[in-house]
């Protein structure tokens, strides 16, 4: 009968949030999940880099050797992964396919390099990129961070503006000009992105043809 058919859930959101080393990808990112209610998980990324101080495993990333990290790559583990300024970041692929096919928004905070990885495996995820107000800010940021030398300060800044350049491979730009308000962007685009017809025309058609056999 048709009110004892099942309902599948809808396969959740796959959210790749980006931008240049600085801008504030992570401040952004708690503020998101912090501030208010939310709809969605966290991806914890892996990286091979050393933890900076207050950071937590399994908190802010997983940290793992480099050997560790490799054989992961080897054995197709990782949705996406990729070597910045000496250090691999990537994702767990078998976690983010559980959480989507629960029906859960999945919100990854990752790499520019990662991104276009996931783009090309899931090109229906919301790619949202964030960027500084100008470069001379980001410069500030850097530096104000305190972990790096100088020549690591000039290499950021250099590939920051070749990230800055990707910026054309994403769905939306959001300028981190004040953390909470970057943070309501995005939280907003996400929000419009569960009304796109082409995002749930696929469930109403599943229903008229249920609903006439």
């Amino acid at each position: 009968m048709r009110g004892e058919r099942s309902r599948m859930k809808d396969r959740g959101l796959l959210i790749v949030f980006s931008g240049p080393s600085g801008v504030g990808k992570g401040t952004v990112r708690k503020e998101i999940f912090e501030a208010s209610r939310h709809d969605f998980e966290y991806s914890i990324s892996m990286t091979t880099r050393k933890k900076r101080p207050g950071e937590m495993e399994g908190v802010d990333y997983f940290f793992r050797t480099r050997e560790e990290f490799e054989e992961m790559i080897k054995n197709g583990q990782m949705l996406e992964y990729a070597e910045y300024v000496g250090n691999y970041y990537g994702t767990p692929l078998k976690y983010i396919n559980q959480k989507l096919n629960e029906g859960k928004d999945v919100f990854l905070e990752i790499e520019v390099q990662g991104a276009s990885q996931v783009k090309e495996k899931v090109p229906d995820g919301v790619f949202i990129f964030l960027i500084p107000p100008d470069l001379d800010e980001l410069r500030e940021r850097i530096v104000g961070r305190g972990t790096d030398s100088s020549g690591v300060i000039e290499e950021r800044m250099r590939v920051a503006q070749e990230e800055i350049e990707m910026m054309s491979l994403y769905d939306y730009a959001v300028v981190n000009d004040e953390v909470a308000f970057a943070a309501v962007r995005v939280k907003d685009i996400i929000a419009g992105e569960h009304f796109r017809v082409d995002r749930v025309i696929g469930r109403y058609l599943k229903m008229i043809r249920e609903y006439n056999q």
